[in-house]
C-alpha cells in the first residue's frame, strides 16, 4: 500500500509502470496533435473558442497556448514550449515532437526491462555531444544581407503558403534592416516595428511603410485629408478645458463672474493654439517662388477641443488628438524632431518631417498614414486581409519572422535547416554509440533516433515515402561526412537530399529545443509515482 494512501485515503495515484505510461501517453498525444503542422507542407488547425470565433493556424505556439490541455504531462510540456517561444520566438512544434519521440523510444527500452536511470545516463552523454556538434555546425560567415532574407523566408515559409510567404519575408527583412541604428547594430529594438491591422483587400496587399500608421484621423471635417512635404509637431499639450489635478470646486457670486472665468480659460487655450499657428505661418506661408508647398500636422497626446480644431482647420492644419502614448516615441524616431510639453519656445528644430501625410477611411475606421520619412528608425507593417482569422494568421507569421531575423542578427550565426542538422547529428551520434561501452549506449541510441522525427515528419507532411527518404538522407550525409561537404537537408519538392537549399534555422532555437527535449524527457522518465493529492484537491474532496 502506498504511503500517500495512509496520509490521504482519497488521493489518486499511479505508480511505476502506470506513472511512466501516463507521462509517455501525454507527451505522445500532444506530439500526435501537432505532428501534421510541421514544415512548409504542414496542414492547418482550426481552433474554435467558446464564443464561436475561429482561428486558423499552423503556429505551434498559438496551438499549445490557446488549446485547453487537461492532461498534466501534456500541460507541463506545453508550458515549457511556450516559455521557449517567448524567449526565442520559434521552435514550439519541433520541441513537442522531439520530446514525444524521445519518450516513445525510451518506452520501448523500459518495456524490455532497461531501468530509466540507465537511459537518462545515455541521454546526458548524447545531449552533451549533440550540443558540441551543433556548435561545430554553426555558419561562420557574417550574417547580413541575403542570408538574413533567407532566414526570414525559412521562418515565414513554415506558417504561410509560397507566394505570400516570400512577400511577407521581404517585408519583415526590410523592417528589421530599417530600424537598425547602423551596420554594427546587432540588437535592434523590435518594439519600433508597429503591427497595424486593416480588414481590407487580401493578405498579399500587406505593406511595409517607412513611417507610421495611426488608427485615427483628423477630428474636423474641414481639415485637409492629404498633405505633402509636411512638418510634424509632436506634442503633449492640453488644448482643451482642463480638470484640476486635485479635487476642487469653483463658486461664483453671479453668472457674469462665471462667464469671465470661462472667457479667461478660453483665451489661455487660444493663446497656445495661436503660437502653433504662428510657427506654421512662418514656415509654410510666403514661401519663395519655385519652392514646394509645405503642410503642417499637429499630433497631440492630450485633447483638442472644438474651438481649437476650428482654428486649426481655418489655417489648413491637420490636427490629431489623443494619440497613443507609445506612438509619441515612435513619431520622433520616424519623423525626427522632438516631442514638446510646451508651446512657448517652438522652433523649426523641434519639428519632424514626412513626405506625405494622408487619411484613409475603411468603413467607420479612420487611419492616418505618415510616410516617406527621411531616415526612419520606427516603421509600420500594415497587415491586410478580408477576414479576422486571415489577418491573425499573417500577424503570427510576421511576429515569428521578425524574431527569426533578430535572432540571426544577434547571434551572428545560423544552422542548416530542412532536417539537415538532425540527420547530421544522427550520423554523428551513431559513431558515439559505437565508441561508448556499457548499457548507457542504449540511451544515446534512443536520443539519436528521436532526432530523426523532424526529417521523418517533414517527409510525411510532404506526401513522401518516410522510410525511403530517411535512408537516402542518411546515406547522403555519410557520403558528405567522408567528402567534408556541408550537411544535407530534405528538398520537399523532389524528395531528394540537397546540401544547398538556402533554408536556415536559428542557432538559439535549436539549442533551446535540444535543452528542453533533454530536461523534460529526463525528468518524466525518472517519475515513478503520480499523485493527485494537492491541497486544492483535498479541499475539494472534503467539501
Amino acid at each position: 500500500m502506498s504511503a500517500i494512501s495512509c496520509l490521504n485515503p482519497k488521493a489518486q495515484l499511479a505508480r511505476h509502470a502506470a506513472a511512466l505510461e501516463l507521462n509517455i501517453t501525454g507527451a505522445r498525444g500532444l506530439a500526435a496533435v501537432m505532428k501534421s503542422n510541421l514544415g512548409p507542407k504542414g496542414t492547418l488547425k482550426m481552433l474554435v473558442t467558446g464564443g464561436g470565433e475561429l482561428k486558423l493556424t499552423k503556429d505551434g505556439n498559438v496551438l499549445v497556448h490557446e488549446m485547453q490541455i487537461r492532461h498534466p504531462t501534456a500541460s507541463m510540456i506545453a508550458k515549457a514550449c511556450t516559455a521557449q517561444n517567448d524567449h526565442t520566438g520559434d521552435g514550439t512544434t519541433s520541441t513537442v515532437l522531439l520530446i514525444g519521440e524521445l519518450l516513445k523510444n525510451a518506452e520501448n527500452y523500459v518495456g524490455e526491462g532497461v531501468h530509466p536511470h540507465i537511459l537518462t545516463e545515455g541521454f546526458s552523454i548524447a545531449h552533451k555531444k549533440a550540443l558540441e556538434f551543433l556548435g561545430s555546425l554553426k555558419n561562420k560567415d557574417e550574417v547580413d544581407g541575403e542570408l538574413l532574407l533567407e532566414v526570414a523566408k525559412s521562418s515565414v515559409g513554415t506558417k504561410l503558403h509560397g507566394g505570400l510567404a516570400d512577400h511577407i519575408a521581404e517585408i519583415v527583412y526590410n523592417a528589421v534592416q530599417t530600424i537598425r541604428q547602423g551596420p554594427q547594430d546587432r540588437n535592434p529594438d523590435l518594439h519600433m516595428i508597429e503591427l497595424q491591422q486593416m480588414l481590407l483587400d487580401n493578405a498579399e496587399d500587406t505593406k511595409f511603410i517607412k513611417g507610421l500608421v495611426l488608427d485615427h484621423g483628423g477630428r474636423h471635417p474641414d481639415m485637409p485629408k492629404s498633405l505633402e512635404n509636411a512638418y510634424i509637431l509632436t506634442c503633449n499639450v492640453s488644448l482643451e478645458f482642463e480638470k484640476t489635478e486635485v479635487n476642487s470646486g469653483f463658486f461664483y457670486k453671479s453668472a457674469e463672474e462665471r462667464e469671465k472665468l470661462l472667457q479667461a480659460e478660453r483665451e489661455f487655450i487660444t493663446r497656445r493654439v495661436h503660437k502653433i499657428i504662428e510657427l506654421k505661418k512662418k514656415l509654410c506661408d510666403n514661401l519663395p517662388e519655385g519652392e514646394k508647398k509645405k503642410g503642417f500636422v499637429v499630433i497631440n497626446q492630450k485633447g483638442i477641443d472644438p474651438p481649437s480644431l476650428d482654428l486649426f482647420a481655418k489655417e489648413g492644419i491637420l490636427a490629431l488628438r489623443r494619440a497613443k502614448r507609445r506612438n509619441m516615441e515612435r513619431l520622433q524616431l520616424a519623423c525626427g524632431g522632438e516631442a514638446v510639453n510646451s508651446v512657448d519656445d517652438l522652433t523649426e528644430e523641434s519639428l519632424g518631417y514626412a513626405g506625405t501625410v494622408y487619411e484613409h477611411v475603411v468603413g467607420e475606421d479612420k487611419f492616418t498614414f505618415i510616410e516617406d520619412c527621411k531616415d526612419p528608425k520606427s516603421v509600420t507593417i500594415l497587415i491586410k486581409g478580408p477576414y479576422r482569422h486571415i489577418v491573425a494568421q499573417v500577424k503570427d507569421a510576421v511576429h515569428d519572422g521578425i524574431r527569426a531575423v533578430a535572432n540571426a542578427l544577434r547571434d551572428q550565426t545560423v544552422v542548416p535547416g530542412a532536417g539537415a542538422f538532425e540527420i547530421a547529428a544522427y550520423v554523428y551520434l551513431q559513431n558515439v554509440v559505437d565508441e561508448t561501452k556499457g548499457r548507457s549506449k542504449l540511451g544515446i541510441k534512443a536520443y539519436a533516433e528521436a532526432l530523426l522525427v523532424i526529417p521523418k515528419t517533414l517527409a510525411q507532411n510532404a506526401g513522401l515515402d518516410t522510410q525511403e527518404t530517411i535512408v537516402k538522407l542518411i546515406e547522403a550525409q555519410q557520403e558528405a561526412d567522408k567528402n567534408g561537404t556541408p550537411p544535407v537537408g530534405l528538398d520537399l519538392a523532389t524528395g531528394e537530399p540537397q546540401d544547398d537549399l538556402s533554408v536556415w534555422d536559428n542557432y538559439v532555437v535549436k539549442r533551446s529545443s535540444l535543452n528542453a527535449m533533454y530536461d523534460i524527457a529526463k525528468n518524466l522518465l525518472e517519475v515513478d509515482e503520480v499523485m493527485q493529492a494537492g491541497m486544492s484537491n483535498l479541499k475539494h474532496q472534503q467539501g
